[in-house]
């Protein structure tokens, strides 16, 4: 198992590099924006129908006007989608460009939904001559069109402004009307390319290229959904996790527009009455795949917390388990670790893979639906799960179902993991003894005061303003929550923020440090370049560094203010009181 594993970690450049793809990081970054959206237009969806389950139905008036409140959000979500995939390259591009020749974001997000409309929508006019558009590729249908659109436009743009092919005014007009002037070139260049692109392509085709696109993948959204494509996708996601690379940033690029296809179709055919058979689902990764997050780690999370005789994976486990419950898996991932440990490569790959051929074969063969309401990935799994598929008694029991067969396909690797740790500590503790070195001074906690904060060297000289990085914003928020409330109880000029990747460029001009999470680390070129161009600091760390930086904010702190008074890069522990011998 050990050479599988550094086999494995021999391809994590290739796979680090796929991870850091700009187009997958748009993909990526421009949903993150519209995650509220989806969550909350689903929220209406849920109170209309909902309560049809009990055989209570809403009068149509109120009917209508919480399904319009979805048709005008979810219903126009491809088009928002092609804006903001678009600013998301955009600014990734940017960052290769200099400051007086930046590409303005808005204007490419413009010019992407002009160009998707283009593509993706069919006018046609009434006996009256009053124009119409079939908005039915504005919705998720037309997501995948939205993506290929949102990737030309930023690079027409680029093309244009790296090349100075723009219109440039003299220098006595004011900047807005010359900021106007200069991207008038690139929209038309892009703005014509689809506009020539799509009277060729209708002549063809008979077809606008958004219906087109999904004629043609429609054998692949089957197969995808089928045992054989329900193990490459989510057996990837727990793969990539396991050698150290954020699993999703990578695959759900690829299937987001298949997810939220086959929510929308689910839910038309439930509300028609008839059984909703479609897998994949954002619900089937978030609350089936990886119940607990990456390598559905939920059970094996309380399996530390409650039965494990060694010390430190039941300090781990118990950590722990409030995050894994609400998704957010980092903790256990490093704090055991799960990831790169040859013990758990089996489990950590199959059981995911496991649990979502149980949750199809419920859907195929004891005609439970497929999830048709999307829900916030920190939906506790169980919870999610019930919910997402509409409150069915079948969900209740593969719930049950699920849970056995994650302790199943974990339990004897926990078994031999925990005999391996207490061997391990107990050789620790006997050299700990005959050092003279007590457990109560080697874990004491890291005094800090607000004199050792840096402020002459930050950027308000008021306060040292801290973001802290991760995938889903999910344990950057520990840390940042744990950093803000000990900065409250000691009075210390500091303040913290969580971002999720993509979700930061906002605020990242106004931080004098950033700390990046190491699930992210494929990110850290890209960021580097972004936070230099900002004047930030950068500070990235390890596995398990991080995990204890987010247990314990002194040290945390500690470590951050040596990082950005200059402690060499490559020292990457953190702080610890060094142990004095007891008498």
């Amino acid at each position: 198992m050990n050479w599988i594993v550094k086999q494995i970690e021999k391809a994590q450049p290739f796979f680090r590099k796929l991870s850091a793809n700009i187009y997958l990081q748009a993909v990526r970054d421009g949903f993150i924006s519209l995650m509220p959206i989806i969550i909350f237009s689903s929220i209406f969806i849920l109170v209309a129908n909902v309560p049809n389950i009990w055989g209570f139905y809403w009068p149509t008036a109120v009917s209508d006007n919480l399904n319009r409140f979805y048709n005008y959000s979810m219903g126009v979500l491809s088009l928002m989608a092609a804006a903001n995939v678009a600013r998301a390259l955009t600014r990734n591009l940017n960052v290769r460009l200099p400051k007086i020749d930046q590409i303005p974001e808005a204007a490419v997000m413009f010019g992407a939904q002009i160009s998707f409309l283009l593509v993706a929508v069919d006018p046609f006019t009434n006996k009256a001559s009053t124009l119409f558009f079939n908005t039915s590729f504005m919705g998720t249908k037309g997501l995948i069109c939205a993506f290929l659109v949102a990737f030309i436009v930023p690079n027409i743009y680029y093309f244009c402004f790296k090349n100075h092919i723009t219109i440039k005014l003299p220098d006595a007009v004011p900047q807005n009307i010359s900021s106007a002037f200069t991207n008038i070139i690139p929209f038309a260049f892009a703005s014509f390319f689809f506009w020539i692109f799509d009277m060729v392509f209708r002549a063809l085709t008979n077809a606008n290229l958004a219906a087109w696109i999904i004629q043609v993948l429609s054998p692949l959204f089957t197969a995808a959904d089928g045992y054989f494509g329900l193990a490459i996708v989510y057996g990837a996601m727990a793969f990539f996790w396991f050698i150290g690379i954020q699993g999703p940033s990578i695959v759900e690029p690829a299937v987001t527009a298949i997810y939220l296809t086959n929510v929308e179709a689910n839910l038309k055919v439930f509300e028609a009455g008839g059984h909703a058979t479609n897998i994949l689902a954002q619900g089937t990764q978030y609350f089936v795949a990886t119940i607990g997050g990456t390598g559905a780690t939920l059970v094996i999370t309380y399996m530390f917390a409650l039965f494990a005789k060694s010390k430190e994976l039941k300090a781990v486990g118990r950590a722990s388990a409030i995050p894994v419950s609400f998704g957010v898996n980092e903790p256990i991932l490093f704090g055991a670790p799960l990831i790169l440990n040859p013990v758990f490569f089996l489990p950590f790959i199959l059981t995911p893979i496991f649990n979502v051929w149980l949750f199809k074969i419920f859907v195929d063969f004891f005609g439970m639906n497929g999830f048709i309401y999307n829900l916030p990935w920190t939906t506790p799994g169980p919870i999610g799960l019930f919910m997402g598929v509409g409150f069915s008694i079948q969900a209740l029991i593969l719930i049950v179902a699920i849970l056995a067969m994650d302790v199943v396909c974990y339990y004897p690797f926990f078994k031999a993991y925990d005999a391996q740790k207490v061997s391990e500590e107990a050789a620790a503790e006997a050299e700990n003894a005959a050092k003279g070195i007590s457990p109560e001074v080697a874990n004491a906690p890291v005094e800090v005061d607000s004199g050792e904060i840096p402020v002459s060297m930050t950027k308000d000289k008021k306060n040292l303003n801290i973001m802290v990085i991760c995938a889903g914003g999910g344990t950057s928020g520990i840390l940042a929550n744990a950093l803000n409330k000990m900065a409250k109880e000691k009075d210390l000029p500091v303040e913290a923020a969580a971002a999720a990747y993509g979700a930061h460029g906002d605020l990242l001009p106004d931080m004098d440090v950033v700390v990046l999470a190491p699930q992210m680390d494929a990110m850290r070129d890209s960021l580097k370049l972004e936070t230099d161009k900002a004047n930030v600091k950068m500070i990235t760390t390890t596995g398990k560094q991080y995990i204890d930086l987010t247990r314990h904010a002194d040290k945390a702190l500690q470590f951050i203010v040596g990082k950005l008074k200059g402690e060499p890069e490559d020292n990457q522990e953190t702080h610890t009181p060094t142990p004095t011998p007891t008498a």
